[in-house]
């Protein structure tokens, strides 16, 4: 079951051939990313609706040294492994793929998602990798935040058990 998890963690070079059997079987991928570095309700409601909106969907995560330039050196709590196969072992992740950089940018170049999905207040033209998707016909959803779930406010309740 472990080896299960792992091939669904990809790397730059490794998610090239996957995606190229998908296109050739013109599966709709789907991308979203971010740290998940608390795993949550808010997150399963959000990927799960995601992957319903395609045939396969791509997490580009955040690495360690990325979500402590965006978070703080606080941050994050779990370890990049960790996050890693947390997110593989939901039954609608295909593939999990960190990503160095501040944002997926790169890693949206080389996917070519069908469709980009982010959560939030946002407008598509607002989402990193928006220009890329809609430039080749693709789709920008955004999917509405579950109200009282954040990895945020789960780290300040357990800062405040004392």
């Amino acid at each position: 079951m472990l080896a299960h998890l792992s091939s669904k963690i990809h790397d730059f070079n490794s998610i090239k051939a996957v995606l190229a059997r998908w296109q050739l079987k013109e599966y709709q991928v789907v991308f979203t990313n971010g740290c998940f570095d608390i795993l949550h309700y808010g997150h399963i409601h959000y990927l799960a609706e995601a992957k319903t909106l395609g045939h396969k969907l791509v997490i580009g995560i955040n690495s360690a040294s990325s979500v402590a330039r965006l978070k703080g050196d606080h941050r994050p709590i779990h370890d990049e492994k960790s996050r890693q196969y947390l997110l593989a072992a939901l039954q609608f992740v295909d593939i999990v793929i960190p990503f160095e950089e501040d944002t997926p940018y790169e890693l949206i170049q080389i996917i070519q998602p069908d469709i980009l999905v982010k959560g939030g207040d946002y407008t598509p033209e607002e989402i990193v990798g928006s220009d890329i998707v809609l430039a080749k016909g693709g789709e920008v959803k955004i999917l509405p935040f579950i109200e009282g779930y954040s990895t945020t406010k789960i780290e300040a309740k357990i800062r405040n058990m004392k």
